[in-house]
């Protein structure tokens, strides 16, 4: 285990940070997307046992492999591996995505143009091509309750679409809340500031979390469309889906308490508990198809219907 990424020569003063889990499926094409992209990069291993190392190791220079010997989640595990960089500026990103050449030098170049910029993300593309909406706003508590009771069952619903900013064009370059920890750039200088993630949030909001300390630490977030990345989106997390839908809940309890101040504090526990019937409504949500997937078999095996 390496110390630090070995730096490539030429690149930007770019270096990448891969936090992996059970993703070996697709570790190989996101190494392969940056290899020519940056400086150097870290593959930090959460506990996978499907063979990710050898995957990774294969690469080569200027990959390092570092295991962090149990699911630490990623803020902490993106923590662990932004340690091991000297970079004066950091890629954090999942491992199931693929950059388009020249994000990393489109993304660099945001960071070299704007001094007060702290924190830049890419245009993150869908499998299928469409435009993932990685660039949100912080939302208003009505907007919070709205999209997290309208979401999933109304799309289109306003307070989503003031929260994932749907209304604006995602061709545009501009300041922007906050960008998704699936691919963001973060100034050495930031993340040294912020002391990088919080490792209290396990999965989910640890990004959000991040660019609102950078906000109020006078960092600017910005959204550069030049930079496209495709994002295969939930590999790791799709394999514990119950322990996921925890975790995002959780995180979002820990947002909620962390940034709302004032009299909107008193309806905290509030929130809460729509927080916890949220929970429990999207394990039931997931388990629906799996219990109709089941009883589909059953039948079949036993010759009915």
């Amino acid at each position: 285990m390496a110390s630090a990424a070995e730096p490539r020569a030429g690149a930007p003063e770019v270096d990448a940070v891969v936090v992996s889990h059970n993703a070996a499926a697709v570790l190989g094409d996101c190494l392969r997307s940056l290899r020519d992209e940056v400086r150097g990069i870290v593959v930090v291993d959460n506990a996978s046992s499907d063979g990710s190392e050898a995957v990774a190791t294969s690469l080569g220079p200027p990959v390092t492999w570092v295991p962090a010997g149990a699911n630490l989640g990623y803020g902490r595990a993106a923590n662990l591996g932004v340690a091991r960089t000297a970079g004066a500026a950091v890629l954090v990103c999942n491992p199931d995505l693929v950059l388009h050449p020249g994000a990393v030098a489109a993304l660099w170049g945001a960071l070299e143009a704007d001094p007060a910029v702290g924190i830049v993300g890419p245009r993150l593309r869908n499998l299928d091509g469409s435009i993932y909406p990685s660039a949100r706003a912080f939302p208003s508590l009505v907007d919070a309750v709205g999209h997290g009771a309208f979401g999933a069952i109304w799309p289109t619903n306003p307070f989503s679409r003031r929260y994932k900013l749907l209304d604006w064009d995602h061709g545009e370059a501009r300041r922007i809340d906050w960008v998704s920890g699936a691919c963001m750039l973060v100034r050495r200088e930031a993340w040294d500031a912020l002391a990088g993630f919080d490792a209290g949030y396990f999965m989910y909001m640890e990004d959000v979390d991040l660019c609102w300390r950078a906000w109020r630490a006078g960092w600017a977030v910005a959204y550069e469309p030049a930079a496209e990345v495709t994002h295969a989106q939930g590999v790791s997390t799709g394999a514990v889906p119950y322990r996921m839908i925890a975790a995002h809940h959780w995180s979002l309890w820990r947002f909620a308490r962390r940034t709302t101040v004032g009299w909107r504090r008193a309806l905290l526990p509030v929130v809460g508990a729509g927080l916890a019937v949220r929970c429990g409504v999207a394990c039931l949500q997931h388990r629906a198809p799996l219990q109709r997937s089941r009883i589909r078999r059953g039948r079949h095996r036993s010759g009915v219907g």
